[in-house]
């Protein structure tokens, strides 16, 4: 058996059950946080949090893996936090979360220390503690691979390379950009098994998501309810379609919800996102899913042997 880090210790693959690959408890612009604190309500994020996780407990949900890094408001205390009041296994991640550029400390060093930052969050721990991250992060949205950009997802691959753990990314499908993330880390050395391309289910463009597929990585189709880029019917006609062509293997279900974001105000989320929670996909995409035509194995290939594959390399 091989061991994952998680937020409250290491745990066995056999021990991840029902996963969701892709779930924020927070997502914070870090330097309005840090800058401006008077903003934020940590009770309440608390409470938000602490209210979702129990949601999906109760439900059959024994973890998350939680992408939130540098950028996006990543406090591992909080995370440990919640786990330790809900009981549920969060595999946390390292890494950088941008479109376009890094900060300065990063754009005048080079990749490898970069990526020597990313390993020790693995090997020691996170924001001086000693909870480690279980996977690497990297992102690339509609702004494609701009210099720093590619920093970011060189030192990924290396940092995997050191570490062995697997890769996540959020990617942009109507630019291509899963295809060119892949492009990177396979000139850096991954193995496609190790790399989890975010957000395809952004799009139905079946011919776009073969060619992600065929090369050996997993798609995540996360964003059940979290995105206007495309409902949740085309959303489901794509998985329907890849589960019938043999793909169940290889694609993750999630929500890409996050308990708590400032980007938005409250109404806002209400009136603009009114399905977003942890528990949809679990309540009403699974269920429909079913009703045509994805069979059950196929559900559990997704939501339980995909996440022990993807996490131990196999």
């Amino acid at each position: 058996m091989a061991a994952i880090n998680s937020v409250t210790g290491q745990i066995q693959s056999s021990e991840l059950g029902y996963t969701l690959i892709h779930e924020h408890l927070r997502v914070r612009s870090e330097s309005v946080a840090v800058q401006f604190p008077h903003l934020f309500d940590e009770e309440y994020e608390y409470g938000q949090a602490v209210k979702q996780i129990n949601a999906v407990m109760e439900r059959g949900v024994k973890t998350i893996c939680d992408p939130t890094v540098m950028e996006a408001g990543r406090d591992i205390r909080f995370m440990e936090k919640v786990a330790l009041e809900t009981g549920i296994q969060i595999i946390a991640a390292t890494g950088i979360y941008t479109y376009h550029y890094v900060a300065p400390h990063f754009q005048y060093r080079d990749i490898d220390y970069m990526a020597d930052v990313f390993v020790r969050d693995i090997e020691v721990g996170v924001q001086g503690t000693s909870i480690k991250a279980g996977f690497l992060k990297c992102a690339t949205d509609a702004q494609g691979i701009t210099p720093d950009v590619e920093k970011v997802i060189r030192a990924v691959a290396r940092a995997h390379h050191k570490t062995g753990v697997p890769i996540m990314t959020h990617s942009h499908p109507a630019s291509g950009t899963g295809l060119q993330q892949l492009d990177i880390l396979q000139d850096e050395g991954v193995d496609p098994k190790h790399i989890l391309i975010g957000h395809c289910g952004d799009t139905d463009n079946l011919e776009y998501l073969l060619k992600v597929l065929d090369r050996g990585a997993f798609i995540g189709m996360d964003r059940y309810g979290a995105s206007k880029v495309m409902g949740a019917e085309k959303r489901n006609a794509a998985v329907i379609e890849l589960a019938k062509r043999g793909y169940a293997e290889q694609m993750f279900l999630s929500q890409d919800y996050c308990c708590t974001i400032d980007w938005f105000d409250q109404e806002f989320i209400k009136k603009h996102l009114p399905k977003w929670s942890m528990t949809y996909v679990i309540d009403e995409i699974i269920p429909e899913l079913k009703k045509d035509g994805v069979t059950e194995k196929q559900i559990e290939t997704m939501m339980v042997e995909n996440p022990k594959r993807w996490l131990i390399g196999r």
